[in-house]
């Protein structure tokens, strides 16, 4: 059998990084067959300055919003925000689906191995069909109104079905999620929690101050957006605690947690969520949250607590581009002392974990294939070897 040897100045293999004397040895389809030391692994080892990796994972992303780039204005508050890509997002199909082409092409060039992408729609089925990325699909249900439930959760089973009945993607690549706790009522929770399957699931968590206030005072800027879009919330009640303790133990016990922005976690949040027994991955989306909000989560909070964290780039409605790199140079321009090997780890195998493809990608591991990326030691620029 043939194999392609790497080395480079630091082998980081999912888990922890390797000095200069390892060696990755990969099959020429890809699969990792050993780490062996450079004394072990014989000619022909092709050598790199910087840093190997295996790829990225990218946690959160709006795939089918890829045709709104730099179409939103930026720091407009998660509500005009919302209000934007309602009105904006539709388009001529060709003109999206040329979008969503490019977008994915750019995740690949970027060193994207893999995504978990919000689905409102069946739009970006015809490009992941071409099986050029591993996809989780979050087919996302919402509705407030308590008379809306059935109707969006049928709509919601509709789009599931597009895509789990096509034989090209796996029945277990697919939930029906809840959308935001703002916009989803407590008949439509109960139907998608219920779904058959629904074993991994995701949902926007505390990405503004205005979802606490909602929960806590039944007051905030979401009574101006419900007001703008004609919905009556007269029957909703203020649970009197912050969004994340108001919905978290609707979640059913065995379901796995993607909580996406997390902007107003608080420890009090995450003591919370630790007592409620779920698996969760607390997926930050740094450059979307300074493009809507111009703020970014505690991060020493969430590292302090132990918390898993993966990342995600959003949408290209909200971030300028579709780099998991970009994300971890945004992260350490604000908080430089995090270590780039536990960067590294929520970009790969933490992210990998968290889509329930660990078996497959995230780390050097004989058998997987996680892709193999070349980042310079400072994290300034990266480039897709394998």
């Amino acid at each position: 059998m043939q194999y392609r040897k790497l080395r480079a100045n630091q082998l980081f293999d999912g888990y922890e990084i390797q000095e200069n004397n390892s060696v990755l040895v990969m099959t020429v389809d890809g699969k990792v067959d050993d780490i062996v030391p450079l004394s072990e692994a014989g000619d022909d080892v092709q050598y790199h300055p910087g840093i190997l990796s295996p790829g990225f994972v990218n946690c959160h992303c709006h795939l089918e919003l890829s045709h709104l780039k730099n179409s939103i204005p930026e720091k407009e508050g998660l509500v005009g925000f919302v209000s934007r890509v309602i009105k904006d997002r539709h388009l001529p199909e060709e003109q999206i689906l040329a979008a969503i082409e490019e977008a994915e092409n750019e995740m690949i060039e970027n060193s994207i191995m893999a995504v978990g992408d919000i689905c409102n729609n069946s739009l970006t089925l015809t490009q992941k069909i071409k099986g050029r990325l591993r996809y989780h699909n979050f087919i996302e249900a919402s509705g407030f109104l308590p008379s809306l439930a059935n109707e969006r959760f049928r709509r919601a089973v509709d789009i599931f079905n597009n895509y789990a009945s096509n034989p090209s993607i796996p029945a277990a690549s697919n939930s029906i999620v809840p959308h935001a706790p703002y916009s989803v009522s407590e008949e439509l929770w109960q139907q998608i929690v219920d779904f058959p399957g629904n074993q991994l699931m995701t949902i926007h968590n505390q990405e503004s101050m205005a979802e606490d206030e909602l929960f806590l005072y039944r007051q905030g800027e979401f009574l101006d957006l419900y007001r703008n879009m004609n919905i009556d919330i007269s029957f909703f009640q203020s649970s009197g605690k912050s969004s994340l303790q108001t919905y978290l133990s609707k979640f059913l016990p065995q379901q796995s947690l993607i909580l996406v922005h997390n902007v107003h976690t608080t420890a009090n949040d995450l003591l919370f969520a630790r007592n409620t027994g779920h698996t969760i991955a607390w997926c930050l989306c740094p450059n979307a949250n300074l493009y809507i909000t111009g703020q970014l989560p505690d991060i020493p909070l969430l590292i302090k607590e132990n918390c898993t964290i993966v990342l995600g780039t959003d949408s290209l409605a909200s971030n300028h581009q579709l780099s998991i790199l970009a994300e971890m140079q945004t992260i350490r321009r604000h908080f430089p002392d995090i270590p780039v090997e536990q960067l590294l780890a929520w970009a790969t195998l933490n992210g990998a974990k968290a889509l329930q493809m660990d078996t497959l990608l995230g780390s050097f591991e004989k058998g997987k294939q996680p892709g193999v990326t070349l980042l310079s030691s400072d994290l300034a620029a990266s480039r897709k070897l394998i």
